[in-house]
């Protein structure tokens, strides 16, 4: 017996959904608001829980081409410049965890994704489609879809952060039908609207200047092939190589207002204003930015800016499941990116819904009973690491005691405190592989 899956959504979250569910052996027709799948520029990490997902769905050689596999974390002071702890990587992770750590240009990740669903025969891909509503009868799901022309795109979008917004002229309205709805549209969900209705993200204070460069234009000095997170007072920064280290990541995080609209303005940022904000760090970090601000031209500006946003912890499967309706990734539970993991939750979630999916091939199993099965399975890791997340965005950007002993904290006990091991060992032996 065939089954089909509706997935609203053509990001991260919606492609591993619909890889996990075709390999499940249900048919897959995923909706795209987009005319055209794509990401925009950023880096993800990804820790061992993670890639041992991807390693199971067959995807360790194509991530091994576009991947990066730093070998240590250093953390470092960002007013004074010295070091506070390390975390070992490479063979450690790989033979503590079963799979290595990685960085990864968000854009690959996704391209990865959508190579190896277009690989399968059973997945069905529309673009230009935007989600208008559903009906859950019971017996059936049915989408109602209307196919957009796309008059301009405001770029945003990952890890908790504000996503695309768009003007568009609705055209050819359709319906179809399908045995469960998958909602992976992001921060700014659509399928959550409608099944839950519990308002918007919440907005966190935290600004973020993403920038991603070829570490050839960067001094010999500023080139990196390690995770470097950086600690101040109210900031932090991120960076990593990405594309074989062919590339260098950095994220520099501030505190500071959100503009009124999150779902339309403009993404370019100024480099003059992050350089304001951080000019009292320390000169290798000072260096580092004003390398990057120099790059930028008209056709290419070095920062992009996005304000970050969440939602709280998650309390319970009914906000992950309803019917046959189910959530995943950022729309789901959408997280702050200070544990690394947004992309790492909803590609852990569709692992646990390709489970429960293959399990529905069996007529003995009702849909809504799976769907629910998958919600308890997940919304408990999703709302640990929610909270950690938040935990960790607090202790990065402490001031006066708290930040001392989180200091002394990391130089006494190094890897104790940066290891996570119930965070990279969860789901050793992946589900649905």
């Amino acid at each position: 017996m065939t089954r089909q899956v509706l997935v609203a959504g053509g990001g991260i979250g919606g492609l591993a959904a619909a890889l996990a569910a075709s390999r499940a052996g249900w048919d897959v027709r995923l909706y795209e608001r987009a005319s055209a799948f794509g990401e925009v520029g950023a880096g993800v990490q990804l820790g061992p829980n993670v890639v041992r997902v991807l390693h199971s769905w067959g995807l360790q050689g194509e991530l091994a081409r576009v991947a990066a596999f730093p070998q240590r974390l250093q953390v470092r002071d960002a007013v004074s410049g010295s070091e506070l702890g390390v975390l070992r990587l490479g063979e450690r992770a790989l033979q503590k965890y079963g799979a290595p750590y990685v960085t990864i240009h968000r854009a690959d990740l996704h391209g990865l994704l959508l190579q190896a669903v277009q690989a399968q025969g059973n997945v069905w891909l529309k673009l230009g489609s935007c989600l208008s509503g559903y009906t859950d009868t019971g017996r059936e799901v049915t989408l109602q879809t209307a196919d957009s022309v796309v008059a301009s795109r405001f770029e945003g979008g990952d890890d908790g952060q504000a996503t695309p917004g768009f003007s568009e002229l609705s055209l050819n309205w359709e319906e179809v039908e399908g045995d469960a709805l998958i909602g992976a549209d992001g921060l700014w969900s659509r399928v959550r609207e409608l099944m839950l209705g519990d308002g918007a993200p919440r907005v966190s204070g935290h600004l973020a200047y993403r920038a991603m460069l070829p570490q050839a234009s960067l001094p010999e000095r500023l080139r990196s092939q390690q995770v470097t997170a950086w600690l101040g007072p109210k900031l932090h920064a991120v960076q990593y190589p990405v594309r074989g280290g062919d590339w260098l990541n950095l994220v520099v995080i501030v505190e500071g207002p959100a503009p009124d609209d999150l779902q339309r303005w403009d993404h370019h940022a100024n480099g003059a204003d992050l350089q304001a904000a951080t000019r009292n760090t320390c000169a290798p970090l000072r260096e580092l930015i004003e390398a990057v601000t120099a790059s930028a031209s008209p056709a290419n500006p070095a920062w992009r800016l996005w304000p970050l946003c969440d939602r709280p912890p998650m309390s319970g499967a009914h906000q992950q499941a309803k019917g046959r309706v189910a959530l995943l990734g950022d729309a789901a539970h959408p997280m702050r990116p200070y544990l690394a993991q947004g992309a790492g939750m909803a590609i852990e979630d569709a692992a646990e819904l390709g489970s429960a999916l293959a399990q529905a091939l069996d007529p003995a199993f009702d849909v809504p009973t799976l769907l629910q099965r998958y919600a308890l399975n997940r919304w408990q890791r999703n709302a640990s690491v929610q909270a950690r997340s938040v935990r960790n965005g607090e202790l990065f950007h402490a001031q006066g005691p708290l930040r001392w002993g989180r200091d002394a904290g990391m130089k006494l006990l190094g890897e104790k405190v940066l290891d996570v091991p119930w965070l990279y060992g969860y789901g050793a032996a992946p589900k649905g592989a």
